[in-house]
């Protein structure tokens, strides 16, 4: 993945800052309330969602069982439609892929639609080095790319930015990218929304290249899907004469068939409507319509890796329909940047350390960006246990152990810090089995409860410090159920 945010300080640091900021706490809240509230009603109509719901999850994970298979059928019909397929092991060689494809074609500009694997290998700012100017048309990408911001959300990149914000934005740097924003623009939303088709319009018209990512490739036919809601991406897939799609993958389903599924439960997931007001599908290249070359760029970049581990395997079903994110009190008051990564919220925490380690200080910290509530795994309209999956990664942070890294089996070594938790789970592990010792640990603490300290010394103080210790009854259980009942033949 890319190095973008790799660097940062550990979550904990990002989401104390983070929560500092009442205006950013303000925006979150106001958009993930309002959007998990449309959902809720959205999905409230299917009387199947349970059955979508878990053939989602069926569909994914045959795939990803069969994923040799079906990686190269998707390379056999997209070449047999005319396209050119492409492999890419990291985020280094899709970037050198596709900047060669644009200067091969002369072209210095390229428009794009929404990406989130073009985010995840940092592709603008390489294209940037190669002197190619990409131009994001999404218009929440549009408004991070002018900002020179990050996004902080799958769905919404700009959720953390609220109209007064992006009109400023707006004024003061879409002249420094192309056609200039209005005289007096307002903050209201029609009025930023012109702006917007405005200044795009012209490089809808100029650019020879579009890059696109995909929700879905169809393994039986070589067909990519994108869904949308603003018909900016349609336009960067049928106006430019080179079309160059990166995608995970993990993307692929197997048939037409299954698409049925994917396109009910992934609008209601997201952007709670009933369908995409654009849901546009594309097979090679035809002489009349539409790009007149494609070449389709698949990328691992750590999912085969991710794909070896039985238990963190299903965060490979994602389809990237945020529904995690805007459930998740975490997220709603730290924010996607706290992450570091341009996966935020609950499956960026178990996504991301995945695909790229758990060897910095923000990986290492990303599986404890959690309460563990479960609210996340159930609005996941593929069902995937996340806070499971965030134990395990917490275990393998703390004891390292076994895992694959770059298609090699490996050992990792435990993170620094984690000693002293250590200690005590090797403590417990010992004392669970010598029921001797526990018996009398287990006398000795009911004995001397009223010595106990309400608080934690060293390193427990900073768990103490925002939980009450819980307290020691005045027998243990099993001296109880002896005095009570065990010596009466059982219950009466």
């Amino acid at each position: 993945m890319s190095g973008t945010f790799v660097g940062m300080p550990a979550f904990p640091q990002a989401a104390r800052e983070a929560v500092g900021n009442a205006t950013l706490r303000g925006n979150l809240r106001h958009a993930t309330h309002t959007i998990r509230d449309k959902r809720a009603r959205a999905v409230a109509e299917l009387d199947d969602w349970a059955a979508l719901r878990e053939a989602g999850k069926q569909i994914k994970d045959h795939t990803l069982r069969h994923l040799d298979r079906y990686l190269v059928q998707v390379e056999e019909a997209v070449t047999a439609a005319g396209g050119t397929v492409h492999w890419a092991a990291d985020a280094d060689e899709a970037n050198e892929i596709v900047a060669r494809l644009v200067q091969e074609t002369g072209e210095s500009e390229v428009v794009k639609v929404k990406s989130m694997a073009t985010q995840e290998i940092a592709l603008n700012e390489a294209l940037e080095a190669r002197g190619i100017h990409a131009y994001e048309t999404d218009l929440a990408e549009l408004i991070v790319q002018l900002g020179k911001d990050r996004p902080s959300h799958i769905l919404v990149p700009a959720i953390h930015r609220n109209r007064g914000e992006i009109r400023d934005i707006f004024r003061s740097e879409m002249g420094e990218w192309g056609r200039p924003a209005p005289e007096g623009l307002t903050d209201t939303p029609a009025e930023l929304a012109e702006a917007a088709r405005l200044h795009l319009r012209e490089k809808f018209l100029r650019a020879k290249v579009g890059i696109s990512g995909a929700n879905f490739v169809v393994a039986e036919t070589g067909t990519l899907v994108v869904v949308e809601s603003e018909g900016n991406g349609r336009m960067c897939l049928t106006l430019p004469e080179t079309l160059i799609s990166v995608v995970g993958i993990e993307k692929i389903v197997p048939r037409w068939q299954d698409l049925e599924v994917f396109l009910q439960t992934l609008p209601r997931s997201s952007t709670a409507e009933r369908m995409n007001p654009y849901t546009s599908m594309w097979t090679g290249t035809t002489g009349e319509d539409g790009p007149r070359t494609f070449h389709l760029v698949l990328l691992d970049n750590g999912r085969t890796d991710t794909l070896a581990d039985e238990v963190g395997r299903q965060a490979l079903r994602c389809i990237r329909c945020s529904a995690c994110l805007n459930v998740c009190p975490v997220y709603e008051r730290a924010g996607g940047h706290a992450y570091g990564s341009v996966y935020p919220g609950p499956i960026g925490a178990i996504l991301s350390p995945q695909l790229r380690g758990t060897g910095s200080e923000i990986d290492a910290s990303l599986p404890y960006a959690s309460s563990l509530c479960g609210a996340c795994y159930e609005v996941c309209p593929v069902a995937i246990d996340i806070p499971e999956v965030l134990v395990h990664l917490r275990e393998r942070v703390v004891q390292g152990g076994p895992a694959v890294r770059g298609g090699n089996r490996v050992v990792l070594k435990p993170a620094k810090g984690h000693a002293a938790e250590r200690a005590a789970m090797r403590a417990a592990q010992w004392a669970f089995t010598h029921p001797g010792a526990l018996r009398t640990g287990q006398r000795l603490a009911s004995r001397t409860r009223r010595l106990h300290p309400r608080t934690l010394p060293g390193p427990g103080r900073a768990w103490s410090g925002t939980r009450d210790l819980p307290a020691v009854p005045a027998e243990p259980f099993r001296d109880w159920w002896q005095r009570t009942r065990g010596g009466k033949g059982g219950a009466k």
